[in-house]
């Protein structure tokens, strides 16, 4: 949790500004893209965990 959390915080506490704008972008997306995205991110995360166990 707390390797989420410095990844979280690294790209508001550098360049501020760009993550606003990254933000309102991800905020027009539609409902399906979201899920997309989410379920990449899940996959990911599986893969990386079975990856490194």
């Amino acid at each position: 949790m707390a390797l989420v959390l410095l990844v979280e915080g690294f790209m508001p506490f550098v360049s501020p500004a760009t993550w606003r704008k990254t933000f309102e972008q991800i905020l027009r997306l539609s409902d399906g893209q979201l899920r997309f995205f989410g379920l990449c991110s899940l996959l990911l995360g599986l893969a990386l965990i079975w990856w490194l166990g």
